[in-house]
């Protein structure tokens, strides 16, 4: 028993050096902030300028919700997808800005609105421009990244 006994006093020291750092590193991680969210938007429409549906796509959650102006709710980022095929069209292209943003005191819950455009071509092949205003919701995924769980808009063809 007496042999065992400085292997606990070393264990119970290194213990007492090392988990106090490894939470004092923990707490330090950055937090996501409302910038943070925001930052996201810029890559998401980055994304979708250049992937198109697929690059848009990539920033939802499996079990997100969509409500498209006018239309129904669309449940699951799948049945989402479908409708997102117009991305892929180079003629139409999707600009968006957040104006404010914001996130839960817990770091996990955010949500972001803004003004977007969506400039295409009409049946005439004439350039026409949809004007209008989206919110967004994001929620941390179990991998640490953030994903729209939450998208909504609506629009009108007169400039804001």
């Amino acid at each position: 028993m007496k042999s065992c006994l400085p292997l606990l006093v070393l264990a119970f020291l290194a213990a007492a050096v090392v988990l106090p750092g490894a939470r004092q590193n923990a707490l330090a991680s950055p937090k996501a902030t409302a910038d943070t969210l925001k930052q996201l938007e810029a890559e998401f429409m980055k994304a979708a300028a250049d992937k198109g549906s697929q690059g848009y796509m990539s920033y939802y959650a499996e079990d997100s919700v969509e409500l498209p102006n006018g239309g129904p709710v669309i449940q699951g980022k799948t049945n989402i997808a479908q409708g997102m095929g117009f991305l892929d069209d180079k003629n139409n292209r999707l600009i968006w800005t957040p104006v404010g943003a914001d996130i839960s005191a817990s770091g996990d819950l955010g949500y972001t609105y803004g003004n977007y455009e969506f400039h295409s071509k009409n049946n005439e092949g004439k350039a026409t421009v949809e004007y209008g205003k989206y919110t967004s919701i994001w929620k941390k995924q179990k991998d640490g990244s953030w994903k729209v769980v939450l998208d909504m808009g609506n629009s009108s063809r007169a400039p804001m």
